[in-house]
């Protein structure tokens, strides 16, 4: 593990800077996204007890690694749910054992992960997926859910547009923060139609709901590969490359293995996988969180904090979300995931040599097609990668021989 970059001199705010932007980068990684994890438990058969159960374990596994591994380090390492994981949840069918399979899909998924980060054979398989396919399927994915937001503006547009206005706003005013503006003006509206009457102090109460896991194959198959696939190439692996960028350079496998079990041991209460941060890493591990690199380990433990004060707060969460108007949650989980689906298909299509295969790649993932029970992600990968080994082997034929 290499140390902390060393602390310049007159850094008096430096704690100030890092605490704060510690909180902001908890409170984007949870706004941001929370509306995504629900969709993604709902739509592999989580009920609403459920899936609150889910969110409450998340926020609290994260907000926990958070605090230890940027105290032990001194490095600002954070933790954060599988956004891009939930999102192909939520393009996803539910198994056909329902919730208990989806839940035996999400403890071997975390334990896969913990092994990949130990077993270096694993991870290099891994890795032999090509960046470009990995990033294919994820679009393909993240299409669906990103073309939902406009969908419900034509059926809704008095509820729906005030919401995309307000992002779009953001994201030219204050960029990081467009999701939390639109999800304030979604709470406006809600209050002006009463969606939120019905709240009461019942809603204040914590939900664990407990699920025993069950293994079914093709669950197994269809969800479990694919979310390995998109957690380690589209957070575990940006997560790393975002603090080595800022001088950071922890050994990544402790973290990992702790992201790796917790998922497999918050599964049965619907948790369905954390890993390293990415986007939001950055908020705590960059410039923006003090002027002195030996301090911002202190926005790593209050992000965390934060993280875990969101997770006592998730019943709140979860039943004013409950109560928004159809298309709302979809809206705000769409708008989120803009941006990532334009990085995805920006690596996906960039290289000329792969373009075929990616194209292969995202348009089955797209599809939503579901073959013995096993989903577009996973088929999407297949097509893909066999289209790009054809492709090669055709290349290496018409080589010419020396």
């Amino acid at each position: 593990m290499t140390a902390a970059p060393p602390s310049p001199a007159g850094t008096g705010d430096a704690t100030s800077h890092a605490v704060v932007a510690g909180v902001v980068s908890g409170l984007v990684g949870f706004t941001s996204s929370f509306a995504v994890v629900l969709a993604g438990l709902h739509a592999v058969g989580a009920d609403a007890s459920q899936a609150t159960s889910g969110l409450t374990v998340l926020a609290l596994a994260m907000g926990l690694g958070c605090v230890i591994f940027s105290l032990r380090t001194r490095m600002p390492i954070t933790l954060a749910w599988s956004t891009p994981g939930a999102a192909l949840l939520a393009a996803s069918a539910a198994p056909a054992g329902g919730w208990p399979a989806a839940v035996g899909t999400f403890v071997v998924t975390g334990l896969l992960l913990a092994l990949l980060a130990l077993v270096r054979p694993l991870a290099r398989l891994v890795a032999a997926i090509p960046d470009e396919l990995a990033a294919a399927m994820l679009a393909g994915v993240l299409l669906v859910l990103c073309v939902a937001p406009f969908r419900a503006l034509a059926d809704d547009p008095a509820v729906i547009a005030p919401v995309i206005l307000a992002w779009a706003a953001g994201l030219v005013l204050l960029r990081r923060w467009a999701v939390p503006i639109a999800l304030a003006v979604a709470l406006v509206v809600m209050l002006v139609e009463g969606s939120l009457a019905g709240l009461g102090p019942g809603d204040l109460m914590p939900v664990l709901d407990a699920t025993a896991p069950i293994l079914d194959p093709g669950a197994l198959v269809a969800i479990a590969i694919p979310l390995v696939v998109v957690t380690t190439t589209s957070q575990n692996v940006p997560g790393i490359a975002v603090l080595r960028s800022f001088g950071y350079a922890p050994d990544p496998r402790p973290p990992l293995v702790y992201a790796g079990l917790a998922s497999a041991a918050t599964a049965p209460l619907g948790g369905h996988g954390i890993n390293l941060a990415a986007i939001s890493a950055a908020l705590a591990a960059g410039p923006e969180a003090g002027p002195d690199p030996g301090r911002r380990w202190l926005a790593g433990v209050s992000c965390g904090v934060t993280y875990l004060t969101c997770g006592v707060l998730t019943p709140l969460v979860v039943a004013v979300a409950s109560g928004a108007p159809a298309g709302l949650l979809e809206t705000i989980a769409g708008l989120a995931l803009l941006g990532t689906l334009a990085a995805a298909a920006a690596s996906a299509f960039g290289p000329a040599g792969h373009r075929e295969a990616a194209a292969l790649t995202f348009v089955v993932a797209a599809s939503g097609v579901t073959i013995a029970g096993i989903g577009g992600a996973f088929w999407g990968l297949v097509a893909g990668g066999a289209l790009l080994v054809a492709l090669r082997l055709r290349a290496h034929r018409e080589a010419p021989r020396t």
